[in-house]
């Protein structure tokens, strides 16, 4: 099994119940590895019986809520000790991401060393269920970031990625600065800036099945100021 669906958790009981089969059928290739943050709604409890079952799912329990960032560094750490481990994605728990997807992304991986699902390929908009204010945030926070940073990806703030192992053993995680949303841009950066070819498969993104949005304001000002940051340290040489 080289392929590494990396879900992190953080009170997702209803949904990890129902996609963690569904991602396990997409190929016999595929485990899981759910990264959760002390859910007290018995998230952690829901990955240890697949665990059981399966013998795909690994589980890693964080005691507390540290963060979309961090869990999927740790995520990374773990893959990159798993010498079979070839393919690693990032993917969220509450089906925005279809697992469909997945085996056209390993598809598209074979020419490329990152994958990208794009939620505005090419300018096309495909979101579900979204509030207009949320999606227009969402939109024009990627073309502020493409004009920024000059990276040429049409969604640089999405979270449904395919990485090659390569790829993550070229960064040094311990320097990632970013949490949240905008770790998403950080990482895609430093992966356009070493020379890695990133690809762009469009999909359909649909607002969450059950839960609650972890989008903030915090967030949002985050990755606005992380954009320059970024291009400044890319100047002067500091990546």
């Amino acid at each position: 099994m080289n392929t590494l669906i990396i879900i992190p958790t953080y009170n997702e009981y209803d949904n990890l119940t129902n996609i963690i089969p569904e991602v396990l059928e997409q190929s016999p290739e595929i485990r899981i590895l759910v990264v959760d943050d002390g859910s007290p709604d018995g998230t952690g409890e829901v990955a240890e019986r697949y665990k059981k079952e399966t013998g795909r799912v690994e589980v890693i329990h964080r005691k507390e809520k540290l963060g979309l960032g961090s869990a999927y560094i740790a995520g990374f750490k773990y893959a990159l000790a798993q010498p079979e481990i070839e393919y690693i994605f990032e993917m969220d728990a509450d089906f925005s991401h279809k697992p469909e997807m997945l085996p056209k992304f390993l598809e598209k991986i074979k020419d490329c060393d990152l994958v990208l699902g794009s939620r505005y390929y090419n300018g096309t908009i495909s979101v579900v269920n979204w509030p207009l204010q949320r999606l227009m945030l969402s939109y024009f926070a990627s073309i502020y970031t493409r004009i920024i940073t000059g990276i040429k990806i049409s969604d640089p703030t999405g979270g449904f990625k395919c990485f090659r192992r390569k790829v993550l053993e070229a960064i040094d995680w311990d320097k990632i600065g970013a949490d949240g949303y905008c770790f998403q841009i950080e990482v895609n950066f430093k992966v356009w800036k070493k020379g890695f070819k990133i690809d762009e498969v469009p999909i359909i993104f649909i607002d969450r099945h059950s839960g609650t949005s972890k989008m903030s304001r915090s967030i949002v000002w985050e990755a606005a100021w992380m954009v320059w940051k970024l291009r400044f340290r890319s100047i002067f040489g500091k990546l």
